[in-house]
């Protein structure tokens, strides 16, 4: 494929992400790196090339290039042109209305049981890993998913990020389906009021501790409905307790 890379549209620790065009005009977004550190985008695309969903970011395949004296792995997206959630979040003063909470909350549900069915574990659910398009939400960087219970070696992995951690994962526990339920209320509570659930926790290490060894829980913000909470996720200790009932 005759491909040409575009401007920059985001940065990760081992990525960049651009927009790129075909020779008959048609967009994409492409995620880069150079092939000598490609390890964890070639494992992406072993995942996300398994994946068919609406509420999903679709893949295309990937290319090796020569750019700058230098190989480069190139992994295909399709372009969501909506941006992040979070860039939404942002757009909207710090706050989403309820209507519109619970209309996200309700497509990252129907995303993430879709993953889960599928056996995988996304392991960094939040604002900034969610783009939205013209026809709702879609779930994006895979970089840290696994395969859940049945497909993993056994051996827990610690990947995510902090504030968005259930307490068995910030405890260096098995990373199950349940940890990405508890980081969808973290991702409520974001849209809500424009920050992860423990804003006063500005180390990462001291929030780590906080989450994994205390009683304290992330709290919806007072001004949600009571049919609002009673339908979103629960900040469960248990994982058994944490369902895909929300919406």
């Amino acid at each position: 494929m005759e491909w040409t890379r575009g401007p920059m549209i985001g940065r990760g620790s081992s990525a960049v992400v651009s927009i790129a065009t075909t020779a008959s005009g048609d967009v994409f977004a492409v995620k880069s790196t150079d092939l000598s550190s490609s390890a964890l985008l070639q494992r992406e695309e072993r995942l996300v090339s398994q994946l068919c969903s609406p509420y999903v970011v679709k893949c295309f395949g990937s290319e090796i290039t020569w750019e700058e004296n230098k190989r480069v792995y190139n992994l295909f997206f399709e372009y969501v042109p909506g941006g992040t959630l979070s860039d939404q979040i942002g757009k909207q003063g710090g706050s989403l209305g309820e209507s519109v909470i619970r209309f996200y909350a309700r497509e990252m549900l129907l995303g993430l049981r879709y993953l889960h069915l599928m056996g995988l574990v996304h392991c960094d659910i939040k604002g900034q890993n969610v783009l939205i398009g013209s026809d709702g939400l879609k779930i994006a960087d895979f970089g840290c998913a696994k395969w859940g219970e049945s497909g993993g070696s056994g051996k827990p992995v610690f990947s995510g990020t902090p504030a968005y951690m259930a307490p068995e994962v910030a405890r260096g526990e098995e990373q199950s389906f349940a940890a990405d339920i508890w980081a969808l209320g973290c991702t409520i509570i974001e849209m809500a009021t424009g920050s992860n659930p423990w804003p006063e926790m500005k180390d990462p290490a001291s929030a780590l501790y906080r989450i994994a060894f205390s009683d304290d829980v992330p709290e919806f913000p007072s001004w949600f409905s009571d049919n609002a909470k009673d339908c979103w996720p629960r900040f469960e200790e248990g994982t058994q307790k944490r369902t895909m009932d929300g919406g």
